[in-house]
């Protein structure tokens, strides 16, 4: 089944869109990950959602960068699909709609990601290549990896 994707500014988020986006990644980041964190971070209102429904429900996000607002280099961040959802491979379309969003968007031409390390090769499914030793991000083993368009 393919997605629908939309891409939003944070000014252009209503407010039942923003309390769905903070819901999935708060389950999936904080509860699921059992991971005590600082979610909302004051980037999110400088960077760009692209939020992925099924059947009118959110299933999939991320939230992307230009280039020097939080790396150098554009950026995604913030991956994240639903628990019972995973099994459709939705990370996949929500990865390709934002590497896409970048390329003709901001027309960029590298991106950076600091990749939860479990899911190093799926990156490297989506054509991010590791750079560097794993460090800990929030206490989860991390990995910078990048991808040239």
């Amino acid at each position: 089944m393919t997605l629908d994707i939309k891409l939003k500014s944070f000014e252009a988020l209503s407010k039942q869109e923003l309390y769905d986006v903070l819901q999935l990644r708060s389950e999936v980041f904080v509860v699921e990950q059992d991971c005590v964190y600082q979610d909302i971070d004051g980037k999110d209102q400088k960077a760009w959602h692209v939020l992925a429904y099924k059947e009118g429900k959110l299933v999939a996000y991320t939230r992307i960068f230009k280039s020097g607002i939080y790396f150098e280099e554009s950026s995604i961040g913030r991956v994240v699909v639903a628990k019972n959802e995973r099994k459709h491979k939705y990370g996949y379309q929500i990865m390709e709609f934002s590497i896409n969003a970048i390329k003709t968007h901001f027309r960029e031409s590298v991106i950076k990601i600091s990749a939860q390390y479990y899911l190093k090769q799926f990156y490297t499914n989506l054509g991010f290549k590791a750079v560097g030793d794993t460090y800990l991000e929030d206490g989860i083993p991390h990995i910078a990896m990048f991808q040239n368009l």
